[in-house]
C-alpha cells in the first residue's frame, strides 16, 4: 500500500549498455574478483565432461611442468565473459556472434583471484538488422598479481536504445 505522503518512485532495471553507449575511449572493469576454488575447478572440469587430468589428478599433475593442477582454461574464459554481463550486456544483448584470438598466457592456480576488464574495439550498425549493432569487445583477465591470464575477442550483437524491446 502506498503512502500519499512519499512521492511515487520511477524504477530503475539494471541492465547492460545499448549500442550507442558503447564507449571506444572507456576501460570497463568489472568488479568483484572471483577467487577460484579446487572445488570450482574439479565441478567446471567434470560438469563439461573434460577429463584432462592436468585439472583432476593432483599425483599425476604434480610430476608435469606447473607442479600442480592447473584451473581449466574454459572455466577462466567463460568467468572473464560472464564477469563482463551486468556491465555490458545484461538485457541488451541480441546474440554472442564468436570468440577469436583466444590466449592464455599464463595459468590460473586454485586460490587465485581473477579480474576482468573489457575494451570496445570496434562497433557498427548492423546492416542486415535494424535497431541493433555489432560491437567487438577485448576481453582481458588478470590475477591478484596483475598477471594476465587469459585473453579474448568476442563479437555481439546487441540493440539500438531506440528499438530495444
Amino acid at each position: 500500500m502506498s503512502d500519499p505522503d512519499t512521492p511515487e518512485r520511477h524504477p530503475v532495471r539494471q541492465r547492460g549498455l545499448y549500442f550507442e553507449e558503447f564507449d571506444l575511449d572507456a576501460l570497463y572493469q568489472h568488479r568483484p574478483g572471483r577467487t577460484v576454488t579446487e572445488a570450482d575447478n574439479v565441478l567446471f572440469t567434470t560438469m563439461t565432461m573434460n577429463t584432462q587430468a592436468l585439472h583432476l589428478d593432483a599425483a599425476w599433475s604434480a610430476t608435469q611442468p606447473f607442479g600442480e593442477r592447473l584451473v581449466n582454461s574454459m572455466f577462466t574464459l567463460s568467468t572473464m565473459v560472464g564477469s563482463s554481463v551486468a556491465q555490458l550486456t545484461q538485457g541488451t544483448i541480441v546474440a554472442n556472434l564468436g570468440f577469436s584470438a583466444v590466449t592464455f598466457p599464463h595459468p590460473l592456480h586454485h586460490g587465485d583471484t581473477l579480474y576482468s576488464e573489457s575494451i570496445v574495439t570496434d562497433k557498427r550498425l548492423s546492416a542486415s538488422r535494424q535497431g541493433q549493432g555489432i560491437v567487438t569487445l577485448e576481453h582481458t583477465g588478470r590475477n591478484q598479481d596483475n598477471v594476465v591470464v587469459g585473453t579474448a575477442v568476442r563479437t555481439v550483437l546487441v540493440w539500438c536504445e531506440d528499438a530495444a524491446q
